[in-house]
């Protein structure tokens, strides 16, 4: 388990004087590319590579609340990849500084190609990487199938 820890700032509480929902997912964010850098994943490889990484879902299930002052513990496993990289799923929890699991958050993405915007596999190299990835008990080989949760589609505006 891959795990980052972050101070409560003044601008990451919100009007209930608790940790605000963008601040979840900020934490998130930062906690996954300090993950991916360490793992060989910098952004000079990335353009390299000429992809990055774009998230489809991140579903929050919040269980407790957390207040400015004190440390907040973010961590973070691979649920699932494709077998040929192009899909990953990230499991995060957050714990107070009593280890209490306070939040958990199940996020699903995809690498893409930054000059056609298509999604593509990962390659041979980062792939190898990501084989090392820390998993969790659960963790499974993603197919396009389920990335399609809930069989969510757009429902476009009659303009």
């Amino acid at each position: 388990m891959y795990t980052k820890q972050f101070e409560i700032r003044w601008s990451d509480v919100d009007a209930n004087r608790h940790l605000a929902n963008s601040a979840y997912t900020n934490f998130m964010s930062h906690t996954r590319m300090a993950f991916l850098i360490e793992k060989g994943f910098s952004m000079k490889e990335l353009a390299h590579f000429n992809i990055g990484p774009v998230v489809f879902y991140e579903h929050m299930y919040y269980f407790k609340e957390v207040f400015m002052g004190k440390p907040l513990t973010v961590s973070l496993e691979v649920s699932g990849l494709s077998e040929a990289g192009m899909f990953f799923k990230f499991d995060h929890n957050f714990y107070n500084h009593k280890g209490e699991n306070i939040a958990h958050c199940e996020m699903l993405g995809a690498w893409m190609d930054l000059k056609t915007r298509k999604l593509v596999d990962l390659p041979a190299e980062l792939l190898e990487q990501a084989e090392t990835f820390p998993k969790t008990k659960n963790f499974k080989y993603l197919t396009k199938e389920d990335t399609r949760v809930g069989s969510k589609k757009p429902v476009h505006l009659n303009i």
